[in-house]
């Protein structure tokens, strides 16, 4: 074997413990496109932080032939779903190989290595069944992320969880702790069960993150499926249903997880609470602590904003929100050819599109949204932008309408390739960072983090990070929320009106009657977001929480 492998980086010494690090997506770098959205993220901003605290952490995902999906337009500007082979020269090639058994069919497995010099993260291996050695269906495992073929689904769980554990066995770098971050990699738990026979040694080596209360978000797979195709890596069905307290049929992806892991993690206090009150029904769960989310200043934050706020000058402050500004408007202008005000208020919501986080609240009155738009003493413009997953029609019906909507206004626009570096022009862009998801369902929400990191003040629901920073009309503006027992339309139709009357009444007047009121808020909120939510705090406390725990069970 040509390739070895060791930490290419002097540990830490408050670090040392070796810990392998599995995640479906990693947002690394705009130009590697192997990430959906928050998820990953979150996973970049956590490799960056490991790589500044020298952390032993070693991080295991899969090379996506075509990523996630590329968002582009129709005819008719409305979105269409474009899968594009991706090309990554600057990857390290290796000469690994070896099987692994999906389907009961022998799949060659590779891995290509990032080095931590590139992006400044942990060092990264890529695993990739796309050879020659395989036929056509065992290379398209790692084709698309978060692929809708139920089977392509399970066949990346075994690709992640077993590969990357073979992959370490390889390497002759063994894992002190193994941390799922969510459950996709769950075949990893089978597979080190079946070497000892013994889940209290199973549940000293592993942790588990859950980033998620929603349904489809906490897979449930019917268990003949699995062990057809091998999931269980050779445990027999009796005794996965023995060891994860299965009853029936399906397999609970995330309750697995949370009885096979030694602790596992929410990903704020208030997710906390609300995964207390969703498996309390449940035996056998796990220790459950609170960690809450983050994001890597050191990436996300604009210097040139905090420079000026370390040296408390105001117009340099100013002066360079205004060129962030700029800098959003003339993809405005380049996507949707309307021509944006550097000195009008700019409220952006860009997110993942789904149900839950409501991209068309803001249009759930449309007389008072259009009072709004159409205010010529207080104008707004106001930026959506957001991928919803390929098949999600609904998200992509909401993307559509929105579409429609912003032909009728000049001062309104829709994004298209809500990725990495869309991402830091709109939070630069924004003066208000809106989070309005349905209440208790935003695990952690972290965009507003980045957001504030570069100068937007966010107005939001409280939930996920959100109410662990939020000094209401001091850092940011809180939205009252509303009765979380009443129906979903009534949920929304109450935050909608909550919303119109904070941003017709306070936000929006403030703007340009008390400039100086909301030059405060803005710097307060930057200075607010740190260090507490750099994910430097995160990794740190993943480490001495959950790691340097996990064998003194």
């Amino acid at each position: 074997m040509n390739f070895q492998f060791s930490h290419p980086y002097t540990i830490n010494p408050h670090y040392q413990k070796r810990v392998a690090y599995f995640c479906m997506e990693y947002g690394i770098h705009q130009s590697f496109k192997i990430y959906a959205g928050g998820l990953g993220f979150l996973a970049g901003s956590h490799m960056r932080s490991a790589y500044e605290l020298r952390q032993n952490l070693v991080g295991i995902g899969i090379l996506w032939k075509y990523g996630y999906y590329d968002q582009v337009r129709k005819s008719d500007q409305t979105m269409d779903v474009l899968f594009e082979e991706k090309r990554y020269g600057f990857l390290q090639a290796t000469d690994i190989k070896f099987t692994i058994k999906i389907n009961n069919h022998d799949v060659w497995v590779t891995a290509c290595y990032l080095p931590p010099e590139l992006f400044h993260t942990a060092p990264l291996f890529f695993l990739s069944t796309d050879l020659p050695e395989n036929d056509y269906l065992a290379k398209t495992i790692c084709h698309r992320l978060y692929d809708a073929n139920a089977e392509a689904k399970i066949a990346a769980a075994i690709l992640l969880g077993e590969g990357g554990a073979h992959l370490f066995d390889y390497l002759n770098w063994q894992p002190e702790v193994y941390h799922l971050n969510e459950s996709h990699a769950l075949p990893l738990a089978f597979h080190l069960y079946s070497k000892t026979k013994n889940t209290d040694a199973l549940k000293q080596q592993l942790v588990f993150t859950n980033h998620t209360p929603e349904e489809a978000g906490n897979q449930k797979t019917l268990i003949t499926l699995l062990n057809k195709m091998n999931f269980f890596c050779e445990v027999p069905v009796t005794e996965v249903k023995a060891i994860t307290q299965m009853e029936g049929e399906v397999m609970d992806h995330t309750l697995a997880a949370l009885r096979l892991s030694g602790t596992g993690n929410s990903v704020s206090q208030k997710h906390l609470q609300t995964l207390f009150a969703m498996w309390q029904p449940y035996a056998g769960i796990c220790n459950m602590i609170s960690i809450t989310n983050a994001q890597n200043f050191n990436f996300w934050a604009d210097k040139e904003m905090y420079a000026a706020l370390e040296q408390k000058n105001d117009d340099a402050l100013l002066k360079r929100k205004l060129a962030c500004k700029q800098l959003l408007f003339e993809e405005v202008a380049d996507q949707d050819g309307e021509i944006f005000k550097e000195k009008i208020l700019t409220i952006v919501f860009a997110k993942r599109f789904t149900g839950y986080k409501r991209p068309e609240l803001l249009l759930n009155n449309m007389e008072r949204f259009h009072k709004i738009v159409t205010n010529k003493e207080h104008p707004v413009q106001i930026i959506w932008a957001g991928k919803p997953y390929p098949q999600d029609y609904s998200g992509i019906g909401s993307f559509d309408r929105i579409v429609n909507i912003c032909k009728e206004y000049s001062n309104c626009s829709i994004l298209a390739g809500y990725e990495m570096k869309l991402s830091k022009l709109l939070k630069g862009g924004a003066d208000v960072w809106l989070n309005i998801p349905r209440l208790t369902h935003e695990a952690s929400g972290t965009s507003g983090i980045a957001a504030a990191m570069n100068g937007a003040v966010n107005v939001a629901l409280p939930d996920g990070w959100f109410p662990e920073f939020a000094k209401d009309k001091i850092n940011s503006f809180v939205v009252p929320p509303c009765d979380i027992t009443k129906h979903d339309y009534e949920q929304d139709e109450a935050d909608a009106g909550s919303l119109y009357n904070l941003l017709e009444k306070e936000i929006i007047p403030m703007y340009y009657e008390y400039p100086n009121r909301w030059l405060d808020i803005m710097k307060n909120g930057m200075k607010d977001i740190v260090p507490q939510f750099d994910s430097n705090r995160l990794a740190d406390e993943y480490y001495y929480k959950l790691y340097l725990n996990a064998q003194a069970k």
